[in-house]
């Protein structure tokens, strides 16, 4: 190495929610690390919404969390008002979510950042990947300067070539405020990567003192709110409440009338933008017959009497934008202090990633958040964790950490980006995985604690805790098996709840099955630490696992069938390598998917889009054949 050239295990280029996750987990795993963002006073910006999780997300979170990941931590530590969803529904879909101080976001993670042992962070536009015939060497800055590294993580956000249009201005950034950034598509395009043109855009935000709060509805957080990190056992803040209000016909014809200067429907946007979370004015021509949609007004943070207008993401121009807001009730004299904007930006189809995040043509160069296509922070967040950690276990030279659809909900994402693609933003849903009721936001430290110890990714205190509770849940159970109080006793139990008596005696475990009883109800007559401590986080914890296992245990049993059901076709391999084009008897339409994804396995060969079932039936054949002859 020539004198101050400067070697690193793990470049990590880009310190959005992605790369602090990737930087924090390669160095937690002792690699010699350096972090570069063009702004190091941008760390982890929420440049849309001021809120971490919601529906799936707030999984993606707890998982994140539980894998020693920090998205959780900071969001409980900045987060100024917490509400579980969908709490009507059953628990598989519960899903926490956080309003945030989008300034103390910044600030917890950056200091996250700033004290971790092996990181180093840079501020510094990098523009351009090293590579030497293949091999990858490191980076090379703006100022010529250049960084070597065994592996590159790259996750550039919106950064790419990055487009802002309002109505029919444009001009080249990569967010609001910041610089876009150049050459590194163009080279990877020349190395052979194909590279995709996406969309995401973002509300106006309003200055709460012209706000007439007093119009809108009250959206206060939960009484007891549940943090997101396994490491908190409550949260006890002041909430901030949210506000709720609604579009109207006025709006609606105001919105319409921007519509000719509007570059979504002008053509001056080409980028593909996200289905699921459509601007106001693409509401407004998809969903005509709608009189009005809902506005939920959010606080920019503790301190600020900015508020972002959730629902109202719009590129119209500025006239419009204010007209129409002035529209809504409760905001007609709302003073706008940043205008809503739409960005276009390069993203490369992630069918060109491994199952690790590794890119197919360049060793040791990883691909993390919106450069893989998908949307919000969460998705990013848990991509750049595993592309971190596998970042480090790729130069160790060890086997990938990939998990399974059946472990988490960061598998579903990870291998329907890998082995489906995507053509525009992806976000994750609840409806995306196939046992979701397995896959729960409340028992994600029970899912991966296996794995969290195994890759050293937490400290021991918290396995050591997640062991206990996982103890202490199957004692409940088997305690609750064994109880068989008294028929009078229990009888006066079931009436108070309008449940009919017994007439033999029956295991607490039986009855608990009942959708009328709780646990809580027998609290009378069971004596034990399951029931008898009240206001601890963790007994919390235990007696909603045991109930919620009981209550749900035939839903589990038949998930865990069609798990074991799946798991020969998940451990059938598929050799690297593998010639489909030798198969005559394969579809050409699965033949030309199969050569484009090159799975890893059956089951992952069975979730291409395109290819057949019955070409499983016939790869599984010469699979076997492949198998006997090397035997």
């Amino acid at each position: 190495m020539k004198k101050n050239e400067e070697q690193y295990d793990v470049i990590v280029i880009g310190a959005g929610h992605a790369g602090c996750e990737a930087a924090l987990a390669a160095a937690r795993l002792g690699a010699k690390t350096v972090l570069i963002t063009m702004n190091l006073s941008n760390v982890a910006q929420m440049s849309c919404n001021p809120a971490i999780g919601g529906q799936a997300k707030g999984h993606l979170v707890k998982e994140i969390d539980a894998l020693g990941g920090q998205m959780g931590i900071a969001a409980d530590n900045a987060g100024i008002q917490f509400r579980m969803l969908n709490k009507s529904k059953g628990p598989a879909v519960w899903s926490p979510r956080a309003q945030e101080d989008r300034t103390l976001y910044t600030i917890e993670m950056k200091k996250a950042l700033e004290n971790q042992k092996n990181l180093r962070l840079l501020q510094a536009s990098v523009r351009g990947i090293l590579v030497n015939q293949g091999v990858l060497r490191g980076v090379k800055t703006e100022t010529g300067r250049e960084l070597y590294g065994r592996a590159v993580v790259l996750t550039p956000g919106t950064f790419l070539n990055g487009l802002i249009h309002v109505g029919l201005s444009s001009y080249s950034a990569g967010r609001a405020g910041d610089f876009a950034a150049k050459g590194i598509t163009e080279q990877l395009k020349e190395i052979g990567f194909t590279v995709g043109r996406l969309k995401t855009g973002t509300p106006p935000r309003v200055d709460g003192a012209t706000v007439d709060k007093q119009s809108m509805t009250l959206q206060p957080g939960d009484k007891h709110p549940e943090p997101f990190s396994y490491t908190h056992e409550s949260i006890n803040i002041e909430q901030i409440p949210c506000y709720l209000t609604w579009t109207s016909s006025e709006t609606h014809d105001i919105l319409r009338s921007g519509l000719d200067r509007s570059p979504l429907y002008t053509g001056k946007i080409i980028g593909v933008g996200p289905r699921y979370c459509p601007s106001i004015e693409t509401k407004i021509v998809r969903f005509a017959d709608k009189e009005r949609h809902q506005i939920f007004l959010e606080p920019e943070g503790r301190d600020t009497n900015e508020y972002y207008v959730n629902g109202f993401a719009t590129s119209l121009p500025e006239d419009t934008q204010i007209n129409s807001i002035h529209s809504i009730a409760g905001m007609e004299k709302a003073a706008i202090t940043r205008l809503g904007y739409a960005i276009e930006y390069d993203f490369f189809p992630p069918i060109q990633l491994h199952a690790n995040l590794e890119t197919k043509l360049v060793k040791n160069l990883f691909f993390a958040g919106q450069i893989n296509g998908t949307s919000g922070y969460e998705e990013a967040a848990a991509q750049g964790l595993m592309a971190g950690i596998n970042a480090v276990l790729s130069i160790r030279k060890e086997e990938p950490f990939i998990l399974k659809r059946s472990d988490a909900y960061i598998g579903v994402l990870i291998d329907d980006l890998v082995t489906k693609g995507t053509s525009e933003p992806y976000r994750m849903f609840t409806s995306l995985a196939e046992h979701r009721l397995l896959l729960r936001q409340d028992n994600a430290d029970l899912r991966l604690v296996d794995y969290a110890q195994k890759y050293d990714l937490v400290n021991k205190p918290y396995y050591d805790i997640t062991y206990k509770k996982q103890k202490a849940i199957e004692d409940g159970i088997a305690l609750l098996k064994r109880e068989k109080p008294d028929t009078e006793v229990i009888n006066s139990i079931l009436l108070q709840q309008n449940s009919s008596e017994i007439k033999d005696r029956t295991s607490l475990y039986d009855l608990l099955r009942r959708p009328e009883i709780t646990l809580e109800h027998l609290r009378p007559i069971l004596k034990a630490d399951l029931l008898s401590v009240q206001g601890d986080g963790f007994w919390d914890s235990v007696r909603n696992q045991v109930e919620i296992q009981i209550k749900y245990e035939g839903f589990i049993n038949r998930q865990n069938e069609q798990v074991a059901r799946f798991v020969k076709l998940e451990n059938t391999q598929i050799p690297e390598h593998f010639d489909y084009s030798s198969i005559s008897s394969l579809s050409s339409e699965s033949r030309e998917k199969l050569m484009a994804v090159h799975p890893r396995s059956l089951g992952q060969a069975s979730r291409i889009s395109g290819v057949r079932q019955g070409d499983i039936a016939v790869l599984m054949i010469h699979l076997s054949k492949l198998s006997r002859k090397r035997k």
